[in-house]
């Protein structure tokens, strides 16, 4: 209704693109059609990122890796910092060479580690190699390759997963960003890596904060009920279980 009474609203526009990706994630429309209305935004909104991680989001279930890093790019170029299309390009270099193992020198970790370092001081992109460990983690546990429980598969005990942990925690303890609309992901990942390390005191803390809003990822992984493995996890940092 809102494009139809403001045909030419680039806010309508990315808006309709963005439902229109929804809608083809979930098998309800055409991909085609939420590209060109994508497409159709990005023009109207040269500035604008939102069209872009539509395209992005579409091309990393649908399409082909060399158009998600080329998305990734776009987004990027608009807003050097974007938390969810970060999050985007993690989950996908994870999957890469799933059979290496768990290599600490996996390129999902230098890639974190980079964005990290590129980003403000305050950027919640602190958190992203945190994030990168979680990723790789489902990937080597659906190929059978670590532990399906992940406090008990070791992933979060070497010694530079730690100085990941507790660079992120710190982080967190001195710049915490409860403004960004997307924190209750970063505190949760934060929190699950804090479990899975079995830092209880720490993840208490963060279990705390983050109260009954929990995020299917990473307490899915690598294929469990979330809010289950969510709740379990907070009982046990908080000696309520």
């Amino acid at each position: 209704d809102w494009l139809l009474a403001e045909p030419e609203s680039a806010d309508a526009s990315v808006l309709l693109g963005m439902a229109l990706v929804r809608r083809a994630l979930r098998g309800e429309e055409k991909p085609e059609n939420a590209r060109e209305t994508c497409r159709a935004a990005a023009a109207l909104a040269p500035a604008d990122p939102t069209p872009w991680l539509g395209l992005l989001l579409l091309e990393r279930a649908l399409g082909e890796e060399a158009d998600v890093v080329r998305l990734f790019d776009e987004v990027r170029l608009r807003h050097a910092d974007h938390h969810h299309a970060h999050h985007v390009m993690v989950a996908a270099l994870a999957e890469r060479h799933a059979e290496a193992g768990p290599d600490p020198l996996h390129e999902v970790y230098d890639f974190a580690n980079w964005a990290a370092e590129q980003a403000p001081a305050d950027s919640p992109l602190a958190i992203l190699p945190v994030v990168a460990h979680a990723e790789r983690y489902r990937v080597l546990a659906a190929a059978g390759l670590a532990s399906a429980d992940p406090a008990a598969s070791g992933h979060w005990a070497g010694r530079r997963a730690r100085q990941v942990m507790k660079s992120a925690f710190d982080w967190w303890l001195e710049w915490g960003q409860e403004g960004h609309p997307r924190h209750m992901i970063d505190l949760n990942y934060l929190a699950h890596a804090k479990h899975c390390e079995g830092r209880a005191a720490e993840a208490a803390a963060l279990f705390l904060r983050i109260g009954e809003h929990a995020t299917p990822a990473p307490w899915s992984y690598p294929d469990r009920d979330p809010y289950t493995a969510f709740r379990t996890a907070r009982a046990s940092a908080l000696g309520t279980a």
